[in-house]
């Protein structure tokens, strides 16, 4: 990885290319990012850099969080998150990464959280077939039938897909384009749509695929 950078969806809208095709693009407020740590092989094992992304009131930062930034001389921040980029010798503690630091053209991948559908039945969340609607099934017709037999295996097998929790899973979208980059405003739009609500934290980074 050469670059990376945090950023909040703002949601979606459309923008027009130069023949006049219409470009549905996500807008990506992106950075800026202020270096919070360096991580080297001799300290940590591995070289890496520790970048922070949104103001954070001074009176919700626990201690260790304090201490954290007091250390690297920057304000507190409400996400941070680790890069392990091929050459970390041109950051410092303090440095800034703005939405500039990519161009127009280029493909990165953007990693969010999906959106979390709550609890739901395993129709909805694995797409099971519902069961008949007469003849002995009984009042439910909705639910997942036998997980299991009594006395082989005697126990529900690990992975066994049944009602859950559904979404709010990390998700990477790859190879995406980026249509337009506003420096100015800290904006970068995104052809496609990225994992997550409205307000969600993204990270873009450059594409394993390009």
């Amino acid at each position: 990885m050469k670059k990376g950078i945090i950023g909040k969806k703002l949601g979606m809208t459309q923008l027009f290319d130069q023949n006049g095709a219409f470009v549905p693009v996500t807008v990506i407020e992106a950075g800026p990012c202020v270096v919070t740590q360096i991580k080297t092989v001799e300290n940590d094992g591995y070289e890496a850099i520790q970048v922070g992304f949104g103001d954070l009131k001074a009176s919700k930062v626990n201690k260790p969080l304090k201490g954290h930034f007091d250390k690297a001389d920057v304000a507190p921040k409400k996400v941070l998150r680790e890069f392990r980029l091929d050459d970390i010798s041109s950051y410092k503690v303090g440095d800034l990464i703005k939405a500039d630091a990519f161009e127009e053209g280029e493909h990165v991948d953007v990693t969010g959280r999906s959106k979390g559908k709550g609890y739901t039945g395993v129709i909805k969340r694995w797409n099971f077939g519902r069961l008949k609607m007469s003849h002995g099934t009984g009042p439910v017709t909705r639910h997942g039938g036998s997980i299991g037999a009594n006395s082989s295996p005697s126990r529900v097998f690990k992975g066994k897909r049944m009602a859950g929790r559904m979404g709010y899973e990390r998700v990477t979208v790859q190879n995406l384009s980026i249509v337009k980059v506003d420096a100015e405003n800290n904006i970068i739009a995104v052809k496609g749509a990225v994992p997550g609500p409205k307000g969600g934290i993204v990270v873009i980074s450059d594409s394993v695929k390009a």
